[in-house]
């Protein structure tokens, strides 16, 4: 299915980009989203006409990122988790459970920013966390998980 994206997505194309996507993810996912309308020749000339105004929205949430980024850089965050002795977690830390401290620290960071490529953290100990604030903007902050007392 062929559709004109709305918005920078990452791996699939830029602002304004005609794609040839499966009818499957264009219906469920991107046009549901707002993120790309199918590529008619109707909605072609819509969005030439919004093209300035989409592009200076993307521009505002690309500085927005960029600002979130650089309250990140060296951020050190700590989670208290009930742990055995030897220092396994009786639950997991996961997405939700970083998103949330570090929205308490003063950066409002989403879950579904968070990467935990190798799943939810088990241990206690410090560890490197990818921050993906913008399909160009990516960051890493430093999650020290202690045991509770």
């Amino acid at each position: 299915m062929q559709v004109v994206l709305m918005e920078k997505i990452g791996r699939l194309g830029n602002l304004g980009d005609q794609v040839n996507v499966k009818a499957g993810f264009a219906r469920n996912y991107l046009i549901p989203q707002g993120k790309a309308i199918p590529a008619t020749k109707a909605n072609v000339e819509i969005f030439e006409k919004r093209r300035a105004e989409l592009e200076k929205a993307a521009a505002e949430i690309l500085k927005a990122a960029q600002a979130r980024a650089e309250m990140l850089i060296g951020k050190v965050i700590t989670i208290k988790a009930r742990s055995a002795d030897e220092g396994r977690l009786y639950g997991s830390i996961g997405t939700r459970e970083i998103a949330d401290a570090l929205s308490d620290s003063g950066v409002k960071v989403e879950k579904s920013e968070v990467r935990l490529p190798a799943g939810a953290l088990r241990q206690t100990g410090e560890y490197e966390i990818h921050i993906d604030l913008h399909s160009d903007i990516n960051t890493t902050v430093k999650v020290n998980i202690i045991a509770e007392a």
